[in-house]
């Protein structure tokens, strides 16, 4: 199984959206909320080729995407073979 990383933020819908998802989809995940860690938001943003959205989702170190993203992979039956 991959590793997964989320940043997330506080009073984030979508990043709550996007760990209900991930839990569902057995898949253990490390947060990193940008607001709490320092650095946090900057790393993300440099990881995501410039996007400042959150939440943004990594496995291992390709980048996924957000929650819309994950969640049409999720749709289309493709989740569980890339976190293999």
């Amino acid at each position: 199984m991959k590793n997964v990383t989320i940043y997330t933020g506080p009073y984030c819908n979508y990043c709550d959206a996007a760990k209900r998802l991930l839990t569902r989809n057995n898949a253990p995940y490390k947060e990193i909320n940008v607001a709490e860690v320092e650095g946090a938001k900057d790393e993300m943003i440099k990881k995501a080729n410039g996007k400042k959205t959150i939440p943004q989702i990594f496995f291992d170190d390709q980048h996924i995407g957000g929650y819309d993203e994950v969640r049409a992979l999720e749709k289309e039956n493709k989740l569980q073979d890339l976190l293999k």
